[in-house]
């Protein structure tokens, strides 16, 4: 895993920074030394990890605004110049997709256009690394890992809003030399991210979380369901790798990535849930309704990024539940420790 000392004093927008990965992911970047910018909504949950982490306090400029308004996007781009962008911002969840479709395309799709517009007239901007979703390939619930160069699709409102997205971005990317502008558009593909710090609903870590904290009864939709779970950790792992190769004119116009656990840890969520009572305590569970069109089968192919990129998850799913387990108990205990945790825990996970 590498140091990524290249992104030290690098200016480095993050889009969605007061989201659950975003903020992981500032607190890193600010760790190495780079200059962090945001731009996003306000949290939407209360408690957040933005706040109770602090995480306005590492950032170089934080601009609260919605990446439907293009004005806002370009406006934002144009005043930090930033050299690289981690694009996060999303409605990121299935069954708000379901309630709200309207919103999840404008804002899956048209968001990433406005993004993606607003680089192309910088001419800071060398790079930009956009998040999807595992959830973007066509799911045909085979046994075999699905690959950067399967079919695209999406059956329910958010996975379809996100592989329009992808098409959003690979026709900037073909674009770019009609338009005489040189810059990388990488995308990339992870799997279920967990960790300490989300308090999304209808999530399965933050729903055990709730569940738990109050001893009210946990509902599972779908217990069989398998998923690819990691680590938010080693995702951001995965997406600083790509932005330091940025830097390096190692990427070309860019292409699509995927970033899996390893097989053994792509299990149902049934033994997710058995080693979250393991590592912190049982819920009562009680067995609900599976959502249409909700997925049973899906595991990733990471071979590409693992031979190209030298990348792999450090963390397995033991350690990732254990992490997330010590995260989330020591809120619950004293919510001032969480703060030096989180940034402990980025340590750890280095290796440093």
């Amino acid at each position: 895993m590498g140091s990524f000392s290249k992104l030290a004093g690098v200016d480095i927008l993050v889009t969605g920074h007061t989201g659950f990965t975003g903020s992981w992911a500032c607190h890193w970047l600010h760790r190495l030394g780079a200059r962090v910018h945001g731009l996003a909504l306000k949290p939407k949950t209360s408690p957040n990890i933005f706040d109770v982490t602090g995480a306005i306090d590492v950032l170089a400029s934080h601009t609260i605004g919605n990446i439907n308004d293009f004005t806002t996007v370009r406006t934002c781009v144009k005043k930090h110049k930033p050299k690289l962008i981690l694009h996060l911002a999303a409605q990121p969840l299935v069954l708000e997709s379901y309630a709200d479709p309207v919103g999840t395309y404008m804002t899956n799709v048209q968001g990433t256009v406005h993004l993606l517009e607003a680089a192309r007239l910088s001419e800071h901007v060398s790079g930009i690394l956009c998040i999807t979703t595992d959830k973007v390939y066509e799911n045909r619930s085979w046994i075999h890992p699905y690959r950067e160069n399967d079919r695209l699709g999406g059956a329910d409102p958010y996975s379809a809003s996100k592989a329009a997205a992808e098409l959003v971005i690979a026709s900037y990317r073909a674009s770019l030399p009609s338009w005489g502008r040189q810059m990388t558009i990488d995308c990339a593909r992870g799997g279920n991210i967990i960790g300490g710090g989300d308090w999304s609903d209808n999530r399965l870590i933050p729903d055990f979380v709730r569940a738990t904290a109050n001893d009210a009864a946990l509902e599972i939709r779908n217990p069989s369901a398998t998923r690819p779970w990691q680590h938010v950790l080693c995702l951001i792992d995965g997406y600083l790798t790509l932005l330091e190769r940025m830097l390096a004119a190692e990427s070309g116009p860019g292409q699509a990535w995927n970033f899996g656990p390893d097989i053994d840890d792509c299990v149902p969520v049934k033994s997710v849930l058995d080693h979250l009572a393991a590592a912190w305590k049982p819920a009562q569970i009680v067995y609900g309704k599976a959502v249409q069109h909700e997925a049973q089968l899906l595991v990733l192919d990471s071979t590409k990024a693992r031979q190209t990129l030298g990348w792999r998850p450090r963390w397995g799913l033991g350690q990732t539940l254990q992490a997330t387990a010590e995260w989330y108990r020591s809120f619950y205990q004293d919510r001032s420790a969480v703060a030096q945790i989180t940034l402990d825990q980025i340590d750890r996970y280095r290796g440093v």
